[in-house]
């Protein structure tokens, strides 16, 4: 990557000592799972979804907080 000018840094508000690279080429965020905060929510997801009863379960995760749909 060829060296940015100061005055470009300043503009963006970047440190001027630091490399850039991911602030000018930023890659796609990672796929989180979904999480729902009641058992009704997430079974009404799954409705909608188009999963059966049988095809699915929750699993409790943050603990015992929230509710995640896997795929069985």
């Amino acid at each position: 990557m060829t060296k940015t000018h100061t005055r470009i840094k300043r503009k963006f508000g970047l440190s001027t000592s630091l490399s850039h690279y991911r602030f000018f080429h930023p890659s796609g965020g990672k796929a989180r799972p979904k999480t729902f905060k009641t058992e009704e929510s997430a079974n009404a997801w799954t409705l909608n979804h188009g999963l059966k009863e049988g095809q699915y379960c929750l699993k409790s995760v943050k603990r015992g907080k929230k509710f995640q749909v896997v795929k069985l």
